[in-house]
């Protein structure tokens, strides 16, 4: 079924609605991809922007360089002038590349503090908790706010899906039997530790990346701004 089978069985819709069916976003990584995937929280959003921001530095250095490059072989050509000029100091010219740079770096590093303690900012009294266990090649995920018991909690298993048994569309290595629901514009706490072996699950799309260690509990929030499907692994070599 296309697009347009869509729209036309399901009568007329607004634009808005419309451009949202149409436009995809980029939550799982594609083949020969370079950039990020599509930000879905505010702090891969910030993320993907300061990455942008920072990147203009080593274009505009590496267009200054190049210009001086090619300034100094056309200015200092043997036939151009034969017997050059010896300099031995420069202070003027120290001073300004010893500060310049400082000045760059006091500019990077303001935002880049920002958003690492707007990473380890946790919500006091988040909507959802969610209590992620990795296991050597699954996790287990545990809704801790409906537990009303050891028998009666609400926990399941992820397990990832075998090459096999895929269906047209799915992606390898990251479609999972059970996916974890949770909330769109609500904040959650993820508790993550490990039962056995050292793990980190992570989300690129969510802007999340935390170790699951065991004996020890890790926790972060995100905040889904959008509705989709958000696929993460394991960052950990070895582990799934």
């Amino acid at each position: 079924m296309n697009w347009n089978e869509v729209i036309l069985n399901e009568g007329p819709l607004p634009s808005v609605q419309i451009i949202r069916r149409i436009i995809a976003f980029c939550d799982a990584a594609e083949p020969w991809q370079l950039g990020f995937q599509d930000a879905a929280t505010p702090i891969m959003q910030g993320i993907i922007d300061l990455h942008h921001d920072i990147f203009f530095l080593p274009d505009s250095h590496f267009g200054f360089v190049l210009w001086m490059l090619v300034r100094a072989l056309w200015h200092f050509h043997e036939q151009t002038n034969p017997i050059p000029q010896r300099i031995v100091h420069g202070t003027t010219i120290e001073i300004i590349w010893t500060i310049f740079p400082s000045i760059i770096l006091m500019f990077i590093a303001i935002p880049s503090f920002a958003l690492l303690y707007s990473m380890d900012e946790v919500v006091v009294d988040p909507a959802v908790t969610i209590k992620a266990i990795g296991h050597q090649w699954y996790w287990t995920y545990e809704y801790s706010d409906y537990n009303s018991s050891d028998e009666q909690s609400l926990t399941f298993d992820s397990y990832m899906i075998p090459e096999d048994d895929l269906e047209l569309g799915q992606l390898r290595l990251l479609e999972v039997d059970n996916r974890v629901v949770v909330p769109a514009k609500t904040h959650l706490r993820m508790i993550i530790t490990s039962a056995d072996v050292l793990h980190s699950w992570a989300v690129p799309s969510l802007g999340v990346k935390c170790d699951a260690v065991p004996g020890r509990l890790n926790q972060t929030s995100i905040l889904v701004q959008r509705e989709g499907v958000y696929y993460g692994q394991c960052f950990t070599m070895g582990h799934a």
